[in-house]
């Protein structure tokens, strides 16, 4: 197929709203497998006759490292990808495709560095991030199989933006799905039926995502796509690599700062509260990744939609995004946190039945996710700013929430305050409300304004 008979995904036609949840739909679904993906493990460790809370411990403890991988992953992807959106909305094929190319040997290389680093320094991190003698075993089985699978995780994962940002919103959730369903497939046959524990979960995962892997590399060389994965485009140049890494930063700090806060939960936790509390965590996150996932998914979907209007100076399509990506995130998220403070129970007994891990994680689920509900607006201002390229705003605020609020309220509430494991919770709470607040107003005091401009000059040049 002639590059001039491909779909061109033009997203500046049509219903802005149509053309969001076109992507929306299979990226959120997309989202939900994902994980499923991510949990999956969890849900089957908790399965497991013996010592099934140490090994949810365990699993628990190797969430930092992952979520380092996970950071490198959204640098060089969710860096890449809306900057190669933009350029597909001015026209600049060939650009866009550089970029794809300097994001995928960006990954590649990283991939490599960190799992070198990773196999070296495990012992000493898990010990650092609040392993016992009792669980250091059950997290250090899991993390080095992981790793050894790094490079497939971080092509699955950071490529994959870029068939979404193609508009292939199918396509990308048939990616996560293929993995997914190979991964709930595995894990109980290497868990259960081979007997291999965390380290058969493990290595269910990696195998996943090298098949995810390979399908994304596959579909991006291929004559399916609009633009192409090609050899050409892999020498890096400098400039171009430091605006991936720029407008990544964004992406890579959350997940920096989510790793730095996991650390300082599990620390604290374990001091105030032992192994219990622990494995509360890793229930508690686990939650949060299931009910975050419909807003991430809407706000994933509407970077490429935004960015690509916005290159294409259709500056009133782009605050009709916002708007409706706003107003979804609100209603969504008061509605999910009313479900969490009622039903706290069956959420956590989705993860362990043990007595003590539901009877003491009622009141923790509580107190962590009061405050979920202005998680919205972080969600929506910082979408906004990824999807138009403004990577310093959005770095900022990723780090004012979790480094400048979250991780000293770690140590000062139960500390300072003698509130004990409750302090170390409320952490949270504190942070949506003050960064949720001053992420989206900072974004409506400065990006609203610059599209309404640019949208009265516009109207007036094509008026002239």
């Amino acid at each position: 197929m002639r590059r001039d008979e491909r779909p061109k995904n033009d997203f500046s036609k049509g219903s802005i709203v149509g053309n969001i949840l076109r992507l929306a739909l299979p990226m959120t679904l997309a989202q939900l497998i994902n994980v499923l993906y991510n949990i999956v493990d969890r849900i089957f460790i908790g399965m497991i006759p013996e010592n099934a809370t140490l090994s949810l411990t365990g699993l628990g403890l190797c969430l930092p490292i992952i979520s380092i991988v996970i950071a490198f992953a959204n640098l060089f992807g969710m860096g890449g990808a809306p900057l190669f959106s933009i350029e597909r909305g001015r026209g600049n094929d060939a650009e866009a495709e550089a970029i794809m190319g300097n994001s995928f040997v960006l990954l590649l290389i990283t991939g490599v560095i960190l799992t070198v680093a990773g196999l070296a320094f495990k012992r000493p991190m898990l010990f650092l991030f609040g392993a016992s003698p009792d669980t250091i075993s059950y997290a250090e089985s899991y993390i080095t199989i992981y790793l050894l699978g790094n490079l497939f995780v971080m092509v699955g994962l950071g490529m994959n933006s870029f068939i979404n940002a193609q508009g292939f919103g199918t396509t990308g959730m048939m990616t996560v799905l293929l993995g997914a369903i190979t991964n709930i497939v595995l894990d109980p046959i290497f868990i259960f039926v081979f007997h291999m524990g965390v380290q058969g979960a493990a290595l269910a995962t990696i195998l996943s995502q090298l098949l995810s892997a390979l399908w994304i590399v596959r579909f991006l060389t291929g004559k399916r796509t609009i633009l192409r994965l090609r050899r050409a485009a892999f020498k890096l140049e400098r400039e171009r690599v430091l605006r991936i890494a720029g407008l990544g930063m964004s992406g890579f700090t959350m997940s920096i700062t989510n790793s730095s806060v996991q650390i300082m939960y599990n620390a604290m936790l374990q001091k105030a509260g032992g192994d219990l509390y622990v494995g509360i965590m890793t229930v508690i996150n686990s939650v949060r990744e299931v009910i975050s996932m419909p807003v991430s998914g809407l706000t994933n979907s509407a970077q490429p939609v935004m960015g690509y209007n916005y290159g294409a100076g259709e500056y009133k399509r782009t605050r009709q995004a916002i708007v409706f990506i706003s107003v979804v995130c609100i209603t969504y998220t008061v509605l999910i946190w009313l479900c969490v403070h009622s039903f706290p129970e069956f959420f956590i007994r989705i993860f362990d039945h043990s007595g003590d891990l539901v009877e003491k994680g009622i009141p923790a689920m509580r107190i962590y996710f009061f405050g979920f509900f202005m998680m919205s607006l972080q969600f929506a201002g910082q979408s906004v700013f990824v999807g138009l390229g403004r990577s310093r705003k959005a770095v900022f605020f990723s780090i004012f929430r979790k480094v400048v609020i979250v991780i000293p309220l770690i140590l000062i509430l139960p500390t300072v305050f003698h509130l004990g494991t409750d302090g170390i919770l409320m952490a949270e709470t504190v942070s949506n409300f003050i960064g949720g607040a001053a992420c989206f107003g900072t974004m409506m005091l400065t990006v609203w304004p610059e599209l309404k401009r640019g949208g009265r000059e516009r109207g007036a040049g094509q008026n002239a």
